[in-house]
């Protein structure tokens, strides 16, 4: 049996260095699912995670949250379901905190929920209610935890605490413990990884599922619903579609009607007995 802290060690290190790749987040996931029977000690550590690293790595957690749920779904360990479940309101706490810090994860984390919502691993209602928070969070692209933090003509800026760090450090910029801006570096890193997912994103539009029911839950989750318009539409449609099979119809009728009468009448054969005319006697 593997050291509970050994386990958790390494978990914490994964985590601490996922990127945008699908591999790393599966990777870790797998590490989780293997270990699964510490899954309260390593559901404590993603949380753990997440209150304290940067923003660009909280947004590759909460992807591969994505991942880990929906492995643990197929395999049918349902502990880090429930769990998740759980905590999700903490989970979007640490994500895109209230005092903007991580309102460039406000998009992260509404499309991972929808994800999870179209997996039916979180309920509808719930991601209603989530949904109503980040709107309070989300905030436009002149917010000041965007604005670059290379902009030193900001001359009605507070002067900062001797906590702050250089910005090609690897720490953002804090204020009386409270992240205010990113640095240079997580920028960089934070368009790159952006880069990488949205190319996966126009791979992945193009993958049809193997499995019918994910290929028809898929069409139905990018369907729109049906308005007054469609229905009218709907119905020219059917109106037309009769219309030209009963056109179709009485053209072959017709067709088939002049080739009869146009095929010439034959003329009765003579009767032969053994290849000689038949003798009629009176």
């Amino acid at each position: 049996m593997a050291d509970p802290f050994e386990v958790r060690m390494r978990f914490s290190s994964q985590l601490e260095h996922l990127n945008a790749s699908t591999t790393s987040a599966q990777k870790a996931a797998q590490y989780a699912l293997k270990y699964k029977d510490m899954d309260e000690d390593l559901h404590s550590c993603i949380l753990e995670q997440l209150e304290k690293t940067n923003m660009n790595t909280r947004a590759n957690i909460m992807y591969f949250i994505e991942h880990l749920l929906e492995m643990a779904s197929k395999e049918r360990h349902n502990d880090y379901v429930r769990m998740m479940q759980r905590d999700i309101i903490r989970v979007v706490d640490a994500v895109c905190p209230e005092n903007g810090s991580g309102a460039a994860n406000v998009k992260v984390v509404r499309k991972v929920l929808q994800g999870l919502q179209t997996k039916f691993i979180l309920l509808e209602q719930t991601v209603i209610e989530i949904e109503g928070c980040l709107k309070e969070r989300d905030t436009s692209a002149n917010d000041f935890s965007l604005s670059s933090p290379l902009d030193g003509n900001d001359k009605s800026a507070a002067p900062a605490s001797t906590t702050d760090q250089d910005v090609s450090g690897s720490q953002p910029t804090q204020r009386n413990g409270v992240s205010i801006k990113p640095t240079r570096r997580q920028i960089e890193q934070r368009i790159e990884e952006d880069r990488e997912r949205h190319k996966r994103m126009r791979e992945s539009m193009w993958v049809v599922p193997s499995n019918p029911i994910d290929q028809a839950r898929k069409f139905f989750a990018e369907t729109s619903g049906l308005g007054e318009d469609d229905r009218i539409l709907g119905d020219e449609d059917i109106i037309e579609f009769r219309l030209r099979v009963k056109d179709t119809a009485c053209t072959r009728h017709r067709t088939r009607g002049s080739r009869r009468e146009e095929r010439p009448r034959s003329r009765p054969r003579p009767r032969t007995t053994n290849g000689a005319p038949a003798r009629h006697y009176i």
